[in-house]
């Protein structure tokens, strides 16, 4: 495999290897979800997401690309010194509504408004890039674990909160155990993750993308003082419904943030492995580069029409993207057919468009 003068692998369609029954495995995955989907639609008589249905905080941001970034860096959509409007949704994993004292996974996608470039076929025509992160640097190994974990999830779908809460409780437990003798599990805090506050959160795209001539891992992790000193403080009121967004709320009624967006290059296909998302890429091989900076100003971060305007009408795709950032390996590929199936069956289902911004200020205050 090739590689520049920098040690970085260079991108060519050889560093994916599709597997056999990828195909059908990952149609399944899309009618698992949407089974889900359904199930909680008629419960609750409203269509929502798949998968993190829940947002707790909706932000108008901006991202800064950095000027002084090295050659190798200068890629996509951080080829050029320049800022642009961000929407900012951060969520918990359920695609379900779920009381937030049942706590689990954090994730934030953002949507990058005005970009200009070669658009993959089925963003063709857009001005968006989005990213989407979990507050885990791994995920389920390929599309066939993918489908076990939401397979599991789907058949306890209907299972009452309480007993959501107790399966929470024991894999927070658990999870803690494990994490005393250094061994975090992924899929446990999936189920269980502890009550900690999502703005002191890194997230993780965990599986990979390409970098123009290259490719990693994207990571954003928080860097103002004021996210930093909540990194594994909990919530407060850890066991109301909405303890999650009211934290967030109640912060950005005066604070302002800033997080970094880096890059994690591959230096090692054997050892950072494309198809297997449940490898963590060693920082000692490949330490994160950052490549822009964003910074949310005080705001109302969760009003009655940003909730509509986003939660209804947005939908955050790791294939909303440009060429030179497409997703890579076997569980972005997955991610295709079931995210389009899930935006299109919230469509259909409530009679409502979903929408792709062409500016920032389509964002309702």
């Amino acid at each position: 495999m090739a590689k520049g003068d920098d040690m970085f692998v260079r991108y060519s369609d050889e560093v994916e290897a599709i597997h056999q029954g990828e195909s059908e495995i990952s149609e399944q995955i899309a009618a698992t979800l949407l089974d889900v989907a359904k199930k909680v639609g008629e419960r609750q008589r409203h269509t929502v997401r798949a998968v993190h249905a829940k947002s707790h905080g909706l932000l108008k941001a901006e991202v800064t690309i950095l000027p002084d970034l090295r050659g190798e860096l200068r890629q996509g959509l951080f080829a050029k010194p320049g800022s642009y409007g961000v929407i900012m949704r951060f969520s918990t994993d359920p695609g379900d509504i779920l009381s937030d004292h049942i706590s689990t996974t954090r994730g934030l996608a953002i949507k990058v408004v005005g970009v200009k470039g070669e658009m993959l076929a089925n963003h063709a025509g857009q001005v968006t890039q989005d990213f989407v992160f979990n507050n885990a640097s791994t995920f389920a190994a390929h599309a066939e674990d993918f489908l076990k974990v939401i397979g599991l999830r789907a058949r306890h779908v209907d299972d009452p909160d309480a007993l959501k809460q107790v399966v929470s409780s024991a894999a927070q437990t658990a999870e803690e155990t494990l994490e005393l003798v250094g061994q975090g599990s992924g899929f446990l805090k999936g189920f269980g993750h502890p009550p900690t506050h999502p703005l002191g959160e890194t997230y993780y795209t965990a599986a990979p993308l390409r970098f123009g001539d290259y490719f990693g891992k994207m990571q954003l992790a928080p860097v103002s003082p004021s996210l930093i000193t909540l990194r594994g403080k909990h919530v407060d009121h850890p066991h109301s419904w909405n303890c999650v967004k009211d934290s967030i709320v109640a912060f950005f009624q005066k604070d302002t943030a800033v997080w970094e967006l880096r890059f994690q290059p591959c230096t090692d296909l054997t050892k950072m492995p494309v198809e297997d998302a449940s490898v963590e890429w060693d920082e000692r091989l490949s330490p994160y580069l950052t490549v822009a900076r964003i910074t949310a100003q005080p705001q109302n971060a969760y009003s009655d029409a940003r909730r509509v305007w986003v939660d209804e009408h947005l939908s955050f795709n790791p294939w909303h993207s440009l060429a030179s950032h497409r997703p890579l390996g076997s569980i972005m590929r997955a991610r295709f057919q079931s995210y389009q199936a899930s935006s299109h069956f919230r469509r259909t289902a409530e009679g409502r468009p979903i929408v792709e911004p062409r500016s920032i200020e389509e964002l309702p205050d």
